[in-house]
């Protein structure tokens, strides 16, 4: 049975710079809230394209409009935190949207305890530009979420974690594409209760990424997955990801992994594989050495 006595107020903050085509249902998907315990933020990044006519049209629905130039998306969430007053904050970009009119309540009261969690989390679902559905985002939310969890990666979208405003840090603006995931990290460093909604939470705008900023991404998150479980974990966490594709690409397409029975561009890539991860498993070793130092 839901908690009646616990009324949370939620500050959406929504990043946006000329946008002008999404955001419009952007907006709408938050203002439709049967739950009305909700402060609404928008930062726009200096916008050209008519993004502040959409604004103007709701302003009466919005209770903060931040419009001016900003050093990137991270320097401008963190202008929304500095003027959040919520009990919870979350991020909502521009193209992406709330999944009901009844999202934020169905949140509320799924919370059972009488305190407030320190995070809520649930899942997202990915759609095109006309809101249709595409699928379930690959990573799918624990059913049991710590920081430890996203040694998998980001098993919850950044949309779909709302952190309680007294734990949450500005983003670390060293990061271009993945301070997010940072960020996510610290917040359940200092977390106690993450509760699980168990509720689809967002409809996410699959757009997708530039193969260049998808590099850079990547490479991101693995040094952010050093800083925070260590060099030697992490490389045998990309070890084990990159084993893992293989075998299921190999199961496809072979019964056995022998010579006979794999094309020979297989067995030879089966092959350099595993001599990578010798070679990665030796690096982390003397990686750890030399951070360990003589003597100890």
């Amino acid at each position: 049975m839901h908690n009646t006595h616990l009324h949370p107020k939620f500050s959406i903050i929504t990043v946006t710079y000329n946008a002008a085509q999404v955001l419009e249902d952007t907006i709408q998907s938050v203002i439709t809230q049967t739950y009305k315990g909700v402060e609404y933020i928008i930062i726009d990044g200096g916008s050209k394209d008519g993004t502040l006519d959409i604004i103007n049209r709701y302003k009466t629905h919005i209770h903060t409009v931040i419009s001016e130039p900003d050093k990137g998306l991270y320097d401008a969430m963190n202008k929304g935190i500095r003027v959040a007053t919520g009990d919870y904050i979350c991020f909502l970009n521009a193209g992406d949207a709330l999944h009901e009119d009844d999202t934020l309540l169905l949140m509320v009261h799924s919370i059972t305890g009488e305190v407030l969690p320190d995070v809520l989390y649930g899942e997202t679902q990915l759609v095109d530009e006309e809101g249709h559905f595409v699928r379930m985002r690959r990573l799918s939310a624990p059913e049991q979420l710590t920081w430890k969890s996203f040694r998998k990666g980001m098993l919850v979208c950044h949309q779909a974690f709302f952190a309680r405003r007294e734990l949450v840090e500005p983003y670390d603006l060293h990061y271009r594409f993945s301070a997010d995931f940072d960020w996510c990290i610290r917040i359940m460093k200092k977390s106690h209760n993450l509760h699980n909604t168990h509720l689809t939470l967002i409809d996410y705008l699959n757009e997708g990424m530039t193969t260049r900023n998808h590099k850079a991404s990547l490479k991101e998150r693995f040094h952010i997955m050093c800083k925070h479980y260590g060099y030697v974990s992490t490389v045998l966490h990309h070890i084990g990801f990159v084993f893992r594709c293989f075998v299921t690409h190999s199961i496809k397409n072979s019964s056995l992994y022998t010579e006979k029975t794999m094309h020979k561009e297989e067995f030879l890539f089966y092959r350099s594989t595993r001599i990578l991860c010798l070679c990665l498993l030796l690096s982390a070793y003397r990686q750890q050495q030399y951070h360990q130092g003589p003597g100890n």
